[in-house]
């Protein structure tokens, strides 16, 4: 299973989008890189992870954002 994760940036800015799990754990990095202004998408193909709760946190500029995602199989 694949999620994809969409996001639109108002200005240029170094954009950090990170999955963890439910403890606090980072266990991906899908972007961390400087972006120009626009919408934007990202796909999370979690192969190697287990089923269960996680969490995405993006943060952009001075925008942080965070959202539950449920992994099932």
């Amino acid at each position: 299973p694949s999620t994809l994760i969409r996001y639109q940036l108002a200005e240029d800015v170094i954009v950090r989008l990170k999955v963890y799990n439910v403890l606090g754990q980072e266990v991906e990095t899908l972007v961390d890189e400087f972006q120009t202004a626009g919408e934007r998408s990202v796909t999370f193909n979690p192969m190697n992870l287990p089923s269960g709760v996680y969490f995405y946190r993006l943060h952009a500029g001075k925008f942080v954002d965070v959202k539950k995602m449920i992994l099932m199989r």
